[in-house]
């Protein structure tokens, strides 16, 4: 890490779900690195309360721990209750948290999993949090996407994959939602000084999709795995679109290798991100 760096985000409060592990963690110990106080949250106390630890000790930052499955709203709803309660600023959110599963699976909310924890977690995680965000002079709210998102499409006939499940189509789909959703939400926040970007952060070698692997997971990516980025590299589009003051005045980015670049010509469709974003504001209201 650059000296100039180390202390970039000092008095700075980030949120990383999904970070006890992977990119999460690794985006969690660069920020904590640059100063930021950071809270990080998983499914697991006993796994997040020690990545918490041994950031801790590594950086001396304040880390707070958040324990929750956002796979489910009550949990989504208690997490955002318990960031309210114990961060009295919220500078950064990054809605990290993200999973691939290959046979559908179904939510305690009656949802399909791969749609409920990669796109509906973060777009009600965001909307319980905007208030707290919109107290800071330059928030940001930074979504982990994908360049999956190019094969995704948005299947208003069958958002659940009820009539025709494909663990891909699912992701890629989830995928898109997610910088359909940053894009309404740059929109919806324009002139509040809260920025809202998404990201794509590579082939990273993480546990992906080991608890439900498809036949990527199981028979290409062993072969390609020692060409995959490392998650600190993978980390580094978050990091930089958490902090990098060139982003903190412009808003609806999707960025790839800390640039900015086109996303697919579907995600710039207003129509569709304005009925995506009220077919879930329908779904996390029910």
């Amino acid at each position: 890490m650059e000296h100039a760096q180390r202390g970039a985000m000092s008095g700075r409060i980030v949120l990383v779900t999904g970070a006890a592990g992977g990119i999460g963690r690794a985006t969690a110990e660069g920020l904590a690195a640059m100063g930021a106080r950071v809270a990080i949250t998983g499914r697991d106390a006993g796994r997040t309360g020690a990545v918490a630890r041994e950031i801790r000790t590594a950086s001396g930052a304040q880390v707070d721990v958040l324990v929750a499955d956002l796979s489910s709203q009550s949990e989504v709803r208690r997490l955002a209750a318990d960031a309210l309660e114990c961060l009295p600023r919220i500078d950064v959110l990054v809605n990290n948290v993200g999973g691939y599963w290959n046979t559908r699976r179904v939510t305690r909310d009656g949802l399909e999993h791969t749609f409920a924890l990669n796109h509906l977690a973060p777009f009600l995680l965001t909307e319980l949090l905007l208030d707290r965000l919109k107290l800071g002079a330059s928030s940001r709210v930074v979504t982990v996407a994908s360049h999956a998102h190019a094969q995704g499409t948005i299947d208003f006939d069958d958002l659940q994959g009820e009539r025709s499940y494909s663990g891909a189509r699912a992701y890629n789909q989830s995928k898109l939602a997610n910088v359909l959703f940053t894009y309404e939400l740059a929109r919806r926040l324009q002139g509040s000084g809260v920025v809202a970007h998404a990201l794509h952060p590579g082939v990273v070698s993480t546990r992906f999709g080991r608890e439900d692997p498809g036949r990527t997971q199981r028979f290409v990516v062993p072969f390609i795995r020692p060409l995959m980025k490392s998650p600190a590299k993978g980390a580094a589009t978050s990091i930089h679109a958490a902090c990098d003051p060139g982003l903190a005045h412009v808003t609806g980015c999707y960025l790839s290798d800390s640039r900015a670049k086109r996303s697919s010509d579907l995600s710039y469709d207003r129509s569709t991100a304005a009925r995506l974003w009220q077919v879930s504001a329908d779904l996390v209201s029910r």
